[in-house]
């Protein structure tokens, strides 16, 4: 392999880290916004109340978008395994 071939290969791999961490940390950061926002306005100060309602979130999400994570996982290892074959 040539120096752009793993250049190419880690941006690949890379842009699929992000495609797969994006949904799930965004449904954390609006979650755990909206926690925030209803604590500022009832003036509820305790710190581990975000806590509960962002895991099940999270948990919730993973399990929405788990095929779609499984199927971009799938075409990287086809992507790679062709690039492979095709040395």
């Amino acid at each position: 392999m040539t120096g752009a071939e793993v250049l190419d290969v880690g941006r690949e791999a890379l842009w699929l880290t992000i495609q797969l961490s994006a949904p799930v940390l965004i449904v954390g950061l609006v979650v755990g916004v909206a926690i925030g926002l209803m604590q500022a306005l009832t003036q509820i100060q305790e710190a581990t109340l975000v806590f509960a309602p962002k895991i099940v979130a999270v948990f919730i999400s993973l399990l929405v978008f788990l095929p779609l994570m499984g199927a971009l996982m799938s075409g990287f290892m086809r992507h790679i395994a062709a690039r492979i074959a095709a040395m």
